[in-house]
């Protein structure tokens, strides 16, 4: 058998972190056992799909390195493509009495449930309209036709419907407690539980792997499959992924959509890692390439207890892939960050790299790489008060002069090595200790107190823009009340 695995995101909104982690296991458990990974689009609901939620989960899928073989853009993908294959289906059940109309209004189901409610009982369809005759020739809800019913789906009320799920084992569902389920709605459009399981069907998909708050539908769809004459696949139900309080995950614990690390700067190696391990595990082991991803996994190490979403634990990471991605691709992703900042970059690539690498073993996230950068990004850099006065002082402002002068004779390579020379004969010239002098030059050329390794900064700064910063301290220096 060939292993076929789908994920299938509504475009409704954006890609959620949680949701998009079922699609990862389905696409490393196709990659593992050289499968294939279909993307299809659940598009039925009309109102609130949008081409900018499309655009959004296909661009999410392409940024974390999830390609797929099978899927968009072309048409048959999209459930919206596919509704006359659903009619067609509908139909054959209804004329083999596996489906019936239902013609209950929606007061009517309300007031039943909150009867159930009353009555402390599983609120579900009493099958008031399961035996009412009806033509052979009946067509599908169609309000504007007048048609204003719905059409359910006829479950077997004896025997049980059992589960053998991969992760969380077997399951049995006693068919009585089954109701009978709406498969078209009164206006004519397919409900899920009915429109995925014909997906599936027609796409060959043998795994379906999926959060574990769809497994009370998988009794159902199996029966589905069974009426239509079609084997069931296999299921994989993965436990939820919950905030640190134990609640489903949601905007209230901060971000939740792929977009959203994407845009503070993360990079989707340590996204895609960080979502591998959210209820998976390989021994010990908490760094993964893509390529250990897909060799390694496998249901038998996912976890059957909820996982607990960690903001640090993924920051953690990133900072991990900052220090060891390649430098040239620091370079590529830092640019848009920089741009969006509205700085120019006032070298080359080769300028950037040297930037970049003095700031990688500092910076978590692109955003905070490009804000740790401001001070070699752009000259009007504003000197912090206190620094200031703490070490911009009189005494130092003839030892910062010499120094500039001695900055503008380092030879044309314009080195470290050279820099350090500058700097001891200054220090030597005036008897100063490194920290003595070091501290105030970084307060001139950065603003601050904090920064990589004074010799490291001048270097990528440049001759000019160090020696005028220095001299514009000395000018300030000097401007100080005597």
């Amino acid at each position: 058998m060939t292993v076929r695995t789908r994920y299938a995101p509504s475009p409704t909104g954006a890609l959620h972190i949680g949701n998009v982690r079922s699609g990862l296991f389905a696409y490393l458990f196709a990659r593992h056992n050289g499968g294939a990974f279909i993307l299809r689009i659940d598009d039925t609901d009309r109102e609130r799909s949008t081409i900018e939620s499309l655009e959004e989960i296909v661009e999410s899928l392409r940024w974390l390195g999830m390609e797929w073989d099978e899927g968009p853009p072309e048409p048959r993908y999209f459930q919206s493509n596919r509704f006359e294959r659903y009619r067609t289906a509908a139909i054959e059940l209804l004329r083999q009495k596996k489906a019936y109309p239902c013609y209950c209004t929606a007061e009517e189901l309300d007031a039943k449930r909150k009867q159930a409610e009353r009555e402390h009982r599983k609120p579900g369809y009493d099958g008031k309209c399961r035996d009412l005759p009806f033509s052979d020739n009946l067509e599908l809800p169609d309000r504007a036709a007048g048609r204003n019913y719905t059409i359910r789906f006829r479950s077997p009320h004896d025997g049980s419907t059992v589960v053998d799920d991969l992760i969380k084992g077997r399951a049995v569902f006693e068919n009585s407690e089954l109701d009978d389920l709406i498969i078209f709605r009164s206006d004519g459009v397919p409900t899920y539980n009915f429109a995925t399981v014909l997906d599936d069907a027609d796409f060959g998909i043998t795994h379906i792997v999926r959060g574990d708050d769809h497994l009370p539908n998988t009794p159902r769809q199996i029966q589905i499959y069974y009426a239509l004459g079609l084997t069931p696949p296999a299921f994989a139900h993965l436990p939820m992924v919950m905030g640190p309080d134990g609640q489903k995950l949601s905007k209230r614990h901060g971000a939740t959509s792929v977009f959203a690390y994407r845009d503070l700067g993360y990079f989707p190696e340590a996204l895609l890692n960080y979502l591998a391990r959210l209820g998976w595990s390989h021994g010990d082991q908490e760094i993964f390439s893509k390529h250990e991803l897909i060799d390694y996994f496998d249901f038998a190490a996912c976890g059957k207890s909820a996982g607990i979403f960690n903001a640090e634990k993924l920051l953690w990471l990133n900072f991990h892939y900052m220090k060891e991605l390649p430098i040239a691709r620091l370079v590529n992703d830092a640019r848009p960050f920089i741009e969006k900042k509205g700085y120019s970059i006032p070298g080359d690539d080769a300028w950037l790299a040297k930037m970049i690498a003095t700031l990688r073993e500092r910076a978590k996230t692109l955003v905070e790489l490009v804000d740790f950068a401001s001070f070699y990004l752009r000259d009007d850099i504003a000197i912090d008060p206190k620094a200031a006065a703490k070490f911009l002082k009189p005494e130092i402002r003839q030892p910062l002069n010499t120094l500039a002068g001695l900055i503008e004779k380092v030879a044309a390579d314009f080195s470290e090595a050279g820099i350090q020379v500058a700097f001891e004969q200054a220090l030597g010239q005036f008897g100063l200790k490194l920290g003595q002098l070091a501290q105030p030059v970084r307060v001139a050329l950065t603003g601050g107190t904090v920064s990589p390794g004074i010799y490291e900064v001048i270097a990528v700064l440049g001759r000019e823009r160090t020696v005028r910063r220095l001299r514009s301290a000395v000018g300030l220096i000097e401007q100080q009340p005597s």
